[in-house]
């Protein structure tokens, strides 16, 4: 018969191998939920990239549940269209100290946004809730660009998302009834271009 000590160590080891399998597990839930989707089914434009499956009736388990999870309202691809940058276009991450520039044309939408996030999908506690710059706030130039910079301090005369603090930095772009060209080839938008203002640490 096994003495207590040998009862007490085979529980021990049982339990370590449950925790073990139990933190896998959860781990892996996890990376597919928060990283996975947007491996797959994507289009990548520049520094943004689209989840074709967001919104779609099509979509499998993991990818509606990966949206819910971070903490996007999908709607099908004929009423918006959603691009997001995690990088700029030298494909470095995005950090909230840094400033940066985004600079393009006015997508082939009815009305469009881009928005600054937080890496955790909130919106940052910016001054006077500068939260986005849309198809009614961007002021357009000669030559039809809009501009916009982010990061701690404004730039004169360009519209500015204020980003404190230091993390990651999500920029979300929405197509709001996206033309029927654009619905049907994603990877003809137009992306705008995410620049890097000086140095970042």
């Amino acid at each position: 018969m096994p003495s207590d000590s040998t009862r007490w160590r085979s529980l021990a080891q049982t339990l370590v191998l449950y925790g073990a399998a139990l933190a896998l597990g959860v781990g892996s839930a996890w990376w597919v939920l928060k990283k996975a989707p947007w491996f797959n089914n994507t289009v990548q434009v520049g520094a943004w990239r689209a989840n074709l499956l967001a919104g779609s009736p099509n979509a499998d388990l993991y990818t509606r549940a990966a949206l819910a999870l971070n903490a996007l309202l999908a709607l099908d691809r004929s009423e918006t269209m959603y691009f997001i940058a995690t990088q700029d276009d030298s494909g470095h991450a995005l950090r909230s100290r840094c400033s940066y520039r985004v600079e393009g044309t006015p997508p082939n939408a009815r009305w469009w946004s881009i928005t600054a996030y937080a890496d955790d999908m909130f919106l940052f506690d910016a001054p006077q809730q500068r939260y986005s710059l849309n198809g009614s706030t961007a002021q357009l130039d000669a030559q039809g660009h809009f501009a916009l910079t982010t990061g701690a301090t404004p730039v004169p005369g360009v519209h500015w998302l204020p980003t404190p603090g230091d993390r990651g930095l999500v920029l979300t772009l929405r197509l709001y009834n996206p033309l029927p060209a654009m619905q049907e080839q994603p990877a003809s938008l137009a992306a705008p271009r995410i620049t890097a203002q000086g140095a970042c640490p």
